[in-house]
């Protein structure tokens, strides 16, 4: 019974040692996200993304699962528990024999190191889509921040049209008081301020919905800043597509593939070493109450690996490592389609920018203020007004619209690419 106890001991002092031994090895995480300040004032692009990659919940998601895969790590290296048991024979206590077993198992066939290699490999994938989702979330800050900038933009567009058009009304206005027009003209001019009101109101709407679809980003519904602060007219270097696709290697999907197919070719060394049965070694006393007598005995215990010997886990191991391979290939292949569109999509942009900003802009401008004064002093219908207003306002969104997508053609490539990708787009002063 005292030899009992000990091994009772020696259990309660290896489970102890277990138990502090995995609390030296894992940093968990806060329960909340560290979350900065929102500045109630102007926000730049740079304020923007830290506020994403300090609070952005998504990403605060992943970096649970990196700390999961940390804390996996660490139970793969641990030893295997060793066993307590007891043999009784003959219930009858003068003739009764009892044996106390303290058995180790032995893990042979090296399970324990292709198990550390799986969990250590399996702890970079989960790092590696903390990098995916870091530059998706980039790239989703810097577009949303544009698109703040174009709302902006539109929605001063819009209160400029206001302006005009209740320029316009009141010329009308004055001119059908001198008898100079009939009263009908005023009644269009209304109509068109009506209409340039509902766009301005459209406009604000739109504005705020940027807003907040930025906010969110750092899981605030409801925005503090004043405005995004920016240039949206200053255009970024156009990389040639070769420069791009030369970066590929370095994407963090990319990298994250590679790393997803050594992660399986671990498991599939994994799933081998399985197929070799554990040795159990086994050592105790044994007590014969008939002769009042303790022996010491020993002993050994193996699987015979006859019918499992772990085939059907090793056949679908091979095949992921084969899907894995299939899945990196894929990714290369849709991740150099990305890029090329993209890449068209912001040349396309570019020249349409310069052609707008060159050309068509200063032309319309020029339009409307001819086509006013000429209504001023009665040369033109206030229908020629419009029709210029028209143009300008149209021209101006066209201008907008193409600024927008110029930026989210290059919010996609750094989101594929990452940082080094963004480092390509050097900005330029736009031509005046």
């Amino acid at each position: 019974m005292r030899f009992m106890m000990q091994l009772l001991c020696l259990a309660v002092m290896l489970y102890h040692y277990s138990s502090f031994a995995q609390t030296l090895g894992v940093n968990p995480l806060p329960s909340f996200a560290e979350r900065l300040q929102e500045p109630e004032t102007n926000l730049s692009l740079a304020q923007a993304l830290q506020l994403a990659a300090t609070a952005n919940p998504d990403l605060v998601v992943v970096l649970r699962e990196v700390e999961a895969a940390a804390a996996s790590r660490i139970q793969a290296g641990l030893l295997r528990n060793p066993e307590l048991s007891m043999e009784m024979e003959d219930t009858r206590s003068s003739r009764r024999q009892t044996t106390y077993w303290l058995g180790q198992p032995l893990e042979l066939g090296g399970k324990r190191g292709a198990r550390v290699e799986a969990a250590e490999r399996s702890r970079e994938v989960a790092e590696a889509d903390f990098q995916v989702q870091l530059s998706a979330l980039r790239g989703a800050v810097v577009q949303r921040f544009y698109e703040v900038l174009a709302a902006q933009e539109r929605y001063r567009l819009a209160q400029s049209s206001m302006d005009l058009a209740q320029r316009g009304l009141d010329v009308a206005g004055r001119r059908v008081i001198a008898g100079k027009v009939s009263p009908v003209e005023e009644t269009r001019a209304k109509v068109a301020a009506s209409s340039v009101r509902i766009e301005l109101t459209q406009a604000n709407a739109d504005l705020l919905n940027a807003r907040r679809r930025l906010s969110a980003l750092w899981g605030n519904p409801a925005p503090h800043f004043a405005q995004a602060e920016g240039q949206l007219e200053i255009l970024p270097f156009l990389p040639a597509l070769n420069d791009l696709n030369a970066l590929l290697e370095q994407a963090p999907e990319v990298v994250r593939a590679q790393k997803e197919t050594i992660r399986r070719d671990a498991m599939l060394k994994s799933e081998e070493t399985k197929k070799y049965p554990d040795l159990i070694l086994r050592g105790g006393v044994q007590r014969n109450e008939a002769i009042n007598d303790n022996v010491s005995v020993v002993g050994l215990a193996m699987a015979l690996p006859i019918f499992d010997r772990n085939q059907g886990n090793i056949q679908a191991a091979r095949v992921r490592v084969d899907q894995a391979r299939d899945e990196q290939f894929a990714t290369d292949i849709r991740l150099r389609r990305d890029i090329a569109q993209a890449h068209e999509r912001l040349s396309a942009a570019i020249l349409e920018v310069n052609y707008m900003r060159d050309d068509i802009l200063p032309g319309a401008q020029s339009a409307v203020d001819a086509t006013t004064k000429g209504f001023e002093r009665g040369k033109f219908d206030f229908l020629d007004v419009l029709d210029a207003q028209r143009t300008l306002f149209a021209a101006r969104g066209q201008y907008i619209r193409a600024l927008g997508e110029v930026q989210r053609a290059v919010a996609e490539v750094e989101s594929i690419l990452g940082p080094q990708g963004g480092s390509l787009f050097n900005a330029t002063q736009p031509q005046n």
